[in-house]
């Protein structure tokens, strides 16, 4: 692909009940790379369209609860072969859209086929166990059953992956959805819906609602009639969203919200691997993943030269637009990202930190109408009260952090309220199994970057980062819930516990 490709624009529509459905109203989809292009429009959907896709879902889940499981399981086969058809088409479509550089669009399209690929694998195998009674005539078992209606609220940063991602598990498990993908990115929401109509899912099991988060995400969060929650996003609204949720008696939240995350960079370790580790976790994605380190937590004994290793290969990063060949980012999703990192750049100066390296806007003739930001690296010594190596930028910015030993890198990793990701560079076994240990994190590394998750793997965090509800492959522990069901083989009653069954016939 070149740069520059375009497409027509679009006139997004909603899907509710196996129907597209025109919108009273629209919103412009605006591409980040040259704010100028207007990629197309999308629904403003409301709270009457968020009650209607959640009646729809909960009319069709009986039928579906009741549909074999390996049928559903097929449903993603098929699923499967359409995303593989279609993995180019995707990616520009999501590079265009999110500002992601196509190359790392095309491998998020990839994390969706795999995810697709885990749940119709998953399809055949065990949904319970079975489990010795104290009593020999007994058998005991534990099974999962649906929950029922899933509200998918989805984030722009990872459209097409982190949607499967709850999607996947929540259909296969027999619950139907609502799906509301992110205003930033509404095309590629779109394009995936598309995909599960043709691989056959039947009407009103998948639902589409396009809109803003506090027209139609609220809506969705507080509807009676929607029994779990899937979000990902900010802490912020992750926890908007879970007190409206908690204003029903029934209703569950599985929210996978910020972070700041952390390379630890030990005393042994191999210098290349380090530098290699920080600016893939710091500046991938322009800084904007969920899982994105806002800190390299180095031994001083490295300090010197990590810090210019660092800082000279940062110079080198190309960030461009997503088709410009050899890019190693793009833009940032929006002006508000730009005033955010700009405000956290200016901050890290108020705090007397010392700046290695300030990119600045990036506006010159080929980024002068997008939204770019280039690489901020700063050294600042851990202190009490310092905002910027504990809040979330979610953006090109680096705080180097030195420490003295591993229990006080360990105290400089957890103090903040977020606890997503963690990795350490070091060639110790012992040493990393004391980080593994004694660090807050959902997800833990050795020497690689603090990004880079695998589908097969729970995905979440502790702290703000998380609510004890992961996605990926573990969201089936909260779009299903356990049963136990005791079968008596005797021709009498025997109770456990020893306790006597009174009722029967002496």
């Amino acid at each position: 692909m070149t740069q520059g490709t375009k497409t027509s624009q679009w006139i997004g529509r909603q899907f509710i009940n196996g129907d597209w459905r025109e919108a009273a109203a629209t919103l412009e989809n605006r591409n980040p790379a040259n704010f100028a292009e207007v990629l197309g429009l999308f629904p403003r959907g409301t709270a009457a369209d968020a009650a209607a896709a959640v009646a729809a879902a909960r009319k069709a889940f009986p039928a579906w609860r009741r549909t074999s499981r390996i049928k559903r399981g097929e449903l993603f086969d098929r699923l499967a072969a359409l995303i593989r058809r279609d993995v180019d088409k995707l990616a520009a479509t999501l590079a265009r859209e999110s500002g992601k550089i196509v190359d790392e669009a095309r491998a998020e399209v990839v994390e969706g086929l795999h995810m697709v690929q885990y749940v119709c694998g998953t399809a055949r195998q065990p949904i319970g166990d079975c489990v010795a009674s104290e009593i020999a005539g007994k058998d005991l078992y534990v099974r999962r059953k649906p929950r029922g209606v899933v509200a998918v609220i989805t984030p722009w940063n990872f459209p097409f992956a982190v949607p499967l991602w709850m999607l996947g598990p929540s259909l296969l498990e027999g619950n139907t959805v609502v799906f509301k993908p992110s205003d930033e990115t509404p095309e590629i929401g779109t394009q995936l819906v598309e995909l599960m109509i043709e691989a056959g899912f039947p009407a009103g099991t998948v639902n589409l609602v396009h809109g803003l988060g506090e027209e139609v995400g609220d809506a969705l969060a507080r509807h009676d009639d929607v029994d779990v929650v899937c979000f990902t996003g900010s802490y912020e609204v992750g926890s908007h969203i879970r007190k409206l949720a908690a204003a029903s008696d029934h209703k569950t939240c599985a929210c996978e919200m910020g972070s700041k995350s952390a390379v630890i960079v030990c005393e042994d370790a191999r210098l290349d691997l380090a530098v290699d580790a920080a600016l893939l976790s710091a500046f991938k994605t322009t800084g904007q993943r969920c899982v994105s380190a806002g800190r390299a937590i180095v031994h001083r004994s490295l300090l010197a030269k990590f810090e210019a290793e660092l800082c000279e290969r940062a110079k080198s990063l190309v960030f461009a637009d997503p088709f410009t060949k050899g890019a190693f980012a793009g833009p940032l999703i929006n002006q508000s990202s730009v005033d955010k990192v700009l405000r956290y750049n200016a901050l890290a100066r108020e705090e007397m930190a010392k700046v290695l390296l300030d990119s600045g806007r990036l506006d010159d003739d080929s980024r002068k109408h997008g939204y770019f930001v280039g690489p901020f690296i700063y050294r600042q010594e851990h202190a009490p009260g310092l905002r910027t190596i504990r809040e979330e930028v979610f953006g090109p910015h680096l705080a180097v952090i030195p420490f003295d030993d591993d229990e006080q890198a360990v105290r400089i990793y957890n103090d903040t309220r977020y606890g997503l990701s963690m990795a350490v560079v070091t060639e110790d076994y012992r040493r990393w199994r004391f980080y593994r240990d004694e660090c807050d994190y959902g997800m833990g590394y050795v020497n690689l970057p603090c990004i880079g998750a695998e589908v097969h793997l729970p995905f979440g965090g502790v702290k703000r980062s998380g609510n004890g509800q992961p996605s990926a492959a573990a969201l089936i522990d909260s779009v299903t819930h356990k049963t136990s069901f005791t079968v008596n083989h005797e021709l009498g009653i025997t109770m456990a516990q020893g306790m006597t069954a009174g009722a029967q016939k002496q």
